[in-house]
Formats: C-alpha cells, sequence, structure tokens
C-alpha cells in the first residue's frame, strides 16, 4: 500500500499512515477530471439571461404598409427581428446548463486529483489542528510550520467546528469538511491538506 507523512501541529513528522492504492496511487484519468469539473462549473451558473422576442416586445401590432403595391419589401409587424427596436432573434433564454456526469467518474475523477497531488509532493496530511476554540491566528501558525505558503484547500473532519472557523478567514485557504469534498476544490488549489480523521474518512468513500 500508498504511504503517506503524518506531521503534527509543529510541522514535524510523527507517523507514516498507509492509504489504499486504488484511491491515492492510479495513473490520473484526465478527462474524467475535465469531465466532472466542467460539469460542477456549469451547475454553478445562473443562467438567468434573457432577451425579448417579437411577440414579447411593445407595440407593433399593426401592419407597417400594405402588402403590395408600395415597391417596398412586404412587412407584418415593426417589432420583427430585421427592425430597430425589434424582438432579438434566436436570443438567450432563461435556462440550466447542468449535466450530470455518472456517480463512478466523479469518483474516479477525485481519485486522480488525490493520486496527481501525491506524486506531485502537494498532499499534506496532519494529526489535527488541536484548537480548542477558534483561533484564526493559530490556524495560521500551523500552516506556516507545514511550509505551506500558497493557495490550500484544507479538508477537515465533518464535527471540526473550531478548525473551520479558524481557517475560513484566511485569504489563501479554502476550508471544506470531508463529506464536501470535490473535484474542483481539490484541483483548484496548488496544495491540499488533509487531517487524519478526515483522509480516513473520504478514503473510505472513495476505495
Amino acid at each position: 500500500m500508498a504511504t503517506v507523512e503524518v506531521k503534527d501541529v509543529t510541522g514535524k513528522p510523527v507517523a507514516e499512515a498507509e492509504v489504499a492504492d486504488s484511491v491515492f496511487a492510479i495513473e490520473p484519468n484526465t478527462y474524467a477530471v475535465h469531465q466532472v469539473v466542467r460539469s460542477q462549473m456549469a451547475a454553478r451558473r445562473q443562467g438567468t439571461h434573457d432577451t425579448k422576442g417579437r411577440s414579447e416586445v411593445r407595440g407593433g401590432g399593426r401592419k407597417p404598409w400594405r402588402q403590395k403595391g408600395t415597391g417596398r419589401a412586404r412587412q407584418g409587424s415593426i417589432r420583427a427581428g430585421q427592425w430597430t427596436g425589434g424582438g432579438v432573434i434566436f436570443g438567450p433564454t432563461p435556462r440550466s446548463y447542468a449535466f450530470r456526469v455518472p456517480n463512478k467518474v466523479v469518483k474516479l475523477a477525485m481519485r486522480s486529483v488525490l493520486s496527481a497531488k501525491r506524486a506531485d509532493g502537494q498532499l499534506y496530511v496532519i494529526e489535527g489542528f488541536g484548537l480548542e476554540a477558534p483561533s484564526t491566528k493559530s490556524a495560521a501558525a500551523v500552516l506556516n510550520a507545514l511550509g505551506i505558503d500558497k493557495r490550500v484547500t484544507v479538508v477537515v473532519s465533518n464535527d471540526d467546528v473550531n478548525a473551520i472557523k479558524s481557517l475560513r478567514n484566511i485569504p489563501t485557504v479554502r476550508v471544506i469538511t470531508a463529506s464536501q469534498a470535490n473535484t474542483y476544490d481539490l484541483v483548484d488549489n496548488v496544495s491540499v491538506l488533509f487531517t487524519q480523521p478526515a483522509l480516513t474518512w473520504l478514503e473510505g468513500v472513495l476505495s
């Protein structure tokens, strides 16, 4: 099995944790990652754009001139698309951009990201933040001790409220719980930091 180094809050290695090869040591599937990230970004789009068609524009009920005999092209309404102030032809209307990706592809994408982060040395594991009360200063000190000075996604256990409240105020940190872990948040930042309980929980879900 693959192993990851577990550190304490001072940045010192304290243990080697075994992790499943099927989650942290696979050949990354970039196509699966691309599909899932596209799906997540598409689902975030509001899709509230709208334009008025010829039936929605005010006015234009009367035929501008008679059908024949004027020498001009026939016209039925001054609110047709070719007229200034007319409706928009084939304009955007409210819609959902979301599309579904199979669950097995979603899990494959997450396993691919975790394997790539581990291979690149961008996966960190810590025993826990050990915060008795919310403290952004203490949380920032832990990140500095680990040598993390760039954007990072921190994954904590689902009930670690103190860590969530401490980390969410740091501009370069995105903190999520293990149950909220997703491909976009894992791949979007340079590094990924797990608390050991969160790593164990997520490994069980993805195995």
